[in-house]
């Protein structure tokens, strides 16, 4: 009898020691960074796993964000959709109105019994993501805003103030012609000529781009950047095209590379390419708030955002939705959020993490880094809050076929403006009558 009782007793042991440990929630995340930003986005995932041990988060990469977007559609009606998604903000209202296919991130903090305050992350920021209701729908990950780079050893060599960058459009036109003269052949260009040039430089200069306060007030917005203002400075950068001032150099982030290659001296570009710059360039260069006009009243107010948010798919079951929580929870901390805010050159997520930054001298010693904070924390106004449309995907491609005519001198800035919106309204219009309310 006994010997029995030692015998149950050593099976039972060999049968836990057998049994595996509990397997890690595992959370599938889709993104869009390449290169030095893709290195941050792994970082973010293993330094997150290796602060704990019931979750593991797996990044991985699926193109462009027009290219992910697509995928996780596919993926979404295929029922294999990843948990996490990141999504550009052009792709906000899209997401909004797919109800079915997301979970609002505050519920899903909620939910999984997660501290979650909206009020703790950069308003202008947090805004974008805000449902009219109030419910925050995606998490603020890695926002940027459009702000001016320029190469200081270009300008010294063009007998131009390489402390002292334009702000004024006319003050780059100048500095255009001065770095011309000294040899550039590239002295200004732009990426993302929609996001900066028409976007951006309505809010900056306190003017619709839109109605309905630029779609946020309805889904029966329409077109507005056919104004006195667009048309004058559309028709000056086609000048500056002409004189070989301003070289236009392909669609989205194209240009990008260009000046941190050295071959243009002065862009237009997000506040991200900091990290590219910094770790790239070979030559000393600086960053200035985006340029305006300063004849219109007003001006400058506050740039928009860029960059993209994280959005949460549905039909996951409850501890992999906490894994979720846990992960942006960690994302959120004022020390996580701050490393990523200085390494990257995108906004900080929340104030504690742009007050981190600050008080440890980070501004001070890379003279610059401030400006996209400074440029998006100034008081908005409902015409400079931001950009949220239906079909914006569209509407921006329309946009650059149209301004490529322009810039080819195949056309004048009002054809290419009046072409642009009535292509443009039209794309509002056909998702007005489908988005789901």
């Amino acid at each position: 009898m006994q010997l029995s009782k030692v015998m149950l007793a050593v099976g039972l042991s060999s049968l836990f020691a057998a049994a595996p440990a509990q397997a890690q929630v595992e959370v599938q995340w889709w993104h869009s960074m390449g290169g030095a930003l893709g290195e941050w986005v792994n970082d973010l995932a293993k330094d997150f796993n290796a602060s704990q041990k019931d979750y593991k988060v797996t990044p991985t990469f699926k193109g462009s964000y027009d290219e992910s977007m697509t995928a996780a559609i596919a993926a979404f009606r295929a029922g294999n959709a990843p948990h996490i998604l990141q999504v550009f903000e052009v792709g906000t209202a899209t997401m909004m109105a797919s109800k079915g296919a997301i979970v609002p991130v505050a519920q899903v903090m909620k939910d999984a019994g997660q501290k979650f305050d909206p009020s703790v992350y950069v308003p202008a920021v947090a805004g974008y993501y805000t449902a009219p209701n109030g419910q925050m729908l995606s998490f603020p990950f890695n926002s940027s805003t459009p702000v001016f780079h320029y190469n200081k050893d270009a300008f010294k060599a063009a007998g131009l103030d390489p402390e002292k960058p334009p702000t004024t459009w006319p003050e780059v036109a100048l500095a255009a012609a001065k770095l011309k003269a000294s040899g550039h052949k590239c002295p200004f260009s732009t990426s993302w000529v929609s996001w900066t040039q028409l976007e951006s430089f309505s809010a900056w200069h306190n003017t619709l781009f839109a109605t309905k306060n630029n779609g946020f007030g309805g889904l029966d917005t329409r077109l507005a950047f056919n104004t006195p203002l667009h048309m004058r400075h559309i028709e000056n950068l086609a000048n500056m095209s002409k004189q070989g001032l301003f070289v236009y150099k392909g669609r989205g982030n194209a240009t990008d590379a260009t000046f941190v290659s050295g071959e243009c001296a002065m862009v237009t570009a997000t506040s991200a390419l900091y990290g590219n710059i910094k770790r790239n360039a070979k030559f000393a260069a600086g960053t200035g708030a985006l340029p305006y006009y300063p004849d219109v009243p007003g001006a400058p107010q506050n740039t928009v955002i860029g960059g993209a948010s994280l959005w949460v798919m549905s039909g996951k079951k409850a501890p992999e939705y906490k894994a979720v929580a846990a992960f942006f929870t960690y994302l959120s901390q004022p020390e996580v959020a701050a490393k990523s805010h200085q390494r990257t050159g995108y906004l900080p997520v929340t104030k504690a993490s742009f007050d981190l930054t600050e008080k440890s001298g980070f501004y001070k010693q890379n003279p610059g880094t401030d400006v996209s904070v400074t440029q998006m924390i100034r008081k908005t106004t409902e015409k400079s809050r931001g950009v949220r449309l239906g079909n914006f995907v569209q509407i921006r491609t329309i946009i650059d076929e149209e301004l490529e005519g322009v810039w080819a001198g195949k056309k004048t800035a009002k054809e290419a403006i009046d072409a642009a919106i009535l292509r443009g309204n039209e794309q509002l219009e056909r998702f007005q009558k489908t988005a789901k309310l």
